[in-house]
């Protein structure tokens, strides 16, 4: 009979550690990153990227977008899960300052008027200024619950609707001050009767924030 020796498994990495080793390893893939977004062809650099932010953690999402102050923007988000809060907290803390061509989030980011934005999903072309947003206050806990409706929502896939739900929420309050304000959040298929519109519901939950 013989014997072999398991190989060792080397211990985890710190998410400090594995913060330093995203930003070099992105300093290393930028020109690549840079090119592709150039000539219009993020998917170019789509694996790389994938690779790079599931190494920082495996459940983590990340997105390419258009900077609020820079050109583009890198979104690394744990979609508010406490076990993944020390990985984007170390991957922040170590963030290149932003500047003229990048900025960093570590949280999905409010846009400057959501009922601006058109979401492609499928053959759906869905614009959010279309959004209803029914919103109950308990003024007490600080919190508001909400129904979604949208037109088009009848018409999409069960997950397609559950983006559709939760995407104009993110985009109008970004996805922190969504994931502290607000409580309870369902679709509505049907028009409620009493309802407002996103940039309404951007000052509600902000004078409830005060």
């Amino acid at each position: 009979m013989s014997w072999f020796r398991r190989k060792p498994q080397p211990e985890p990495l710190e998410p400090e550690a594995l913060a330093d080793r995203f930003w070099a390893r992105w300093h290393e893939l930028l020109p690549e990153v840079a090119a592709a977004l150039g000539e219009g062809e993020p998917h170019r650099v789509e694996n790389q990227l994938c690779d790079l932010v599931a190494d920082l953690h495996p459940d983590l999402h990340f997105a390419l977008e258009r900077g609020g102050r820079s050109i583009y923007a890198l979104v690394v988000s744990g979609q508010e899960d406490p076990r993944l809060r020390p990985f984007t907290d170390a991957w922040k803390a170590v963030a290149p300052p932003d500047d003229a061509i990048w900025e960093f989030h570590d949280s999905v980011p409010p846009v400057p008027d959501p009922t601006e934005v058109t979401v492609n999903l499928g053959p759906h072309r869905i614009r959010l200024a279309d959004v209803r947003v029914h919103a109950q206050v308990d003024e007490e806990a600080g919190v508001v619950d909400v129904a979604v409706h949208h037109p088009l929502l009848r018409e999409l896939d069960p997950a397609a609707r559950s983006a559709m739900t939760f995407l104009p929420l993110d985009a109008t309050l970004g996805e922190r001050l969504a994931g502290r304000r607000l409580r309870r959040v369902e679709a509505a298929l049907d028009a409620p009767s009493d309802t407002i519109d996103l940039l309404d519901l951007r000052e509600l939950i902000h004078r409830l924030a005060g």
